[in-house]
């Protein structure tokens, strides 16, 4: 009942953005605190650097990476990261701040609420001790891998995907969500989904999001206009730095489509009734993961300690009280958390 109660709760706040326009403020408030503290817990605010410690681990590369979803076993023996986030007091997570229900502003008091944001939270609580000694940053898509890379922040969780290309520049705790790509567009609109219905139609995808590298191999003849030459352009995709910034473009009537994960999706749904999800099911299967610089091992295997404590209880545990908060209405009939797969070196 509580979540359903907070469910309720957070669309009628939704509403009260105000539609077209407040969306768009929204994105422009993304951009304008980017890579800077939005929230904190108690600790020393004024603390930036966040550098990780390297291990003498290999890290993995397209020739050895065959289960990108298996990695370190969960261990709580610490390590240079973890020894750096105690003496600063506070974690520094790169989170979003404008995905519905994973990681997004309460409209009331502009704190951050969703999914992502409650597995930082018990992260945090794991190693300091406490739920609210976070700093938050918000991250645009494609700034992700370098927030971890110029250390900016000590973890990612933001709806990121585990793959071999992105094992070459950061590292990856085990998989703690199942989603895959599909394409969202008007409810009216003929397209029928990630299918030749998207010959001549305009996409929009965020940059170095897996969502635009599908299309970048199949675009199905999608085309959008250059604003700089007035032409149509085949094979060439709209890209923005947030998803959000698609659905912004989408109710503009500036593009006809949308694809990105079907987890993000279904909150841009809720966000806007006029649009829904196309195709029946997500042309792939992907797994988020929580990143790390590459080479913090320490911290990627108390990430991962924290991911066994979160996903125990069965239907009590942490992972699907959290789902049930604010998953469960868009994202219906999971039953449990995708198994952990851990590496055997």
């Amino acid at each position: 009942m509580a979540g359903a109660n907070l469910r309720a709760a957070a669309r009628d706040r939704l509403r009260g953005w105000g539609g077209v326009t407040g969306m768009a403020v929204a994105c422009a408030v993304t951009a304008a605190v980017t890579l800077l503290p939005l929230a904190h817990g108690e600790g020393p605010l004024a603390v930036r650097e966040t550098g990780q410690g390297v291990t003498s681990a290999a890290p993995a590369t397209a020739e050895s990476c065959t289960d990108p979803e298996a990695s370190l076993p969960p261990s709580t023996a610490g390590g240079p990261s973890i020894q750096k986030i105690r003496e600063r007091g506070v974690l520094i997570a790169g989170v979003d701040q404008n995905s519905f229900r994973w990681g997004y502003r309460n409209p009331e008091d502009r704190s951050l609420e969703g999914f992502d944001i409650d597995l930082v939270r018990a992260v945090a609580k794991d190693i300091l001790g406490d739920p609210n000694a976070v700093v938050f940053r918000a991250i645009p898509t494609n700034q992700r891998i370098a927030a971890l890379e110029h250390d900016q922040v000590d973890i990612v969780v933001r709806t990121m995907t585990i793959n071999c290309d992105r094992l070459k520049q950061v590292s990856f705790s085990t998989a703690y969500f199942q989603a895959g790509q599909q394409v969202l567009a008007p409810k009216k609109s003929r397209i029928t989904g990630y299918d030749r219905s998207l010959a001549g139609k305009r996409v929009c995808s965020a940059e170095g999001s897996t969502a635009y590298e599908a299309l970048e191999k199949e675009s199905y003849g999608a085309v959008f206009k250059d604003e700089h030459e007035g032409t149509e352009r085949d094979q060439d995709l709209l890209t923005v730095p947030n998803q959000l910034d698609c659905l912004v473009r989408l109710q503009l009537g500036e593009v006809d489509a949308i694809v990105t994960d079907n987890a993000l999706a279904a909150g841009q749904a809720a966000q806007d009734p006029a649009v829904e999800l196309k195709g029946g099911k997500p042309f792939t299967v992907e797994y988020y993961g929580v990143a790390a610089k590459l080479g913090a091992d320490d911290l990627v295997a108390w990430v991962n300690h924290v991911l066994e404590d979160y996903r125990r209880g069965g239907a009590k545990s942490p992972w699907m009280e959290s789902y049930h908060t604010w998953l469960e209405e868009g994202l219906p009939g999971i039953k449990a958390p995708p198994t952990p797969k851990y590496r055997s070196n």
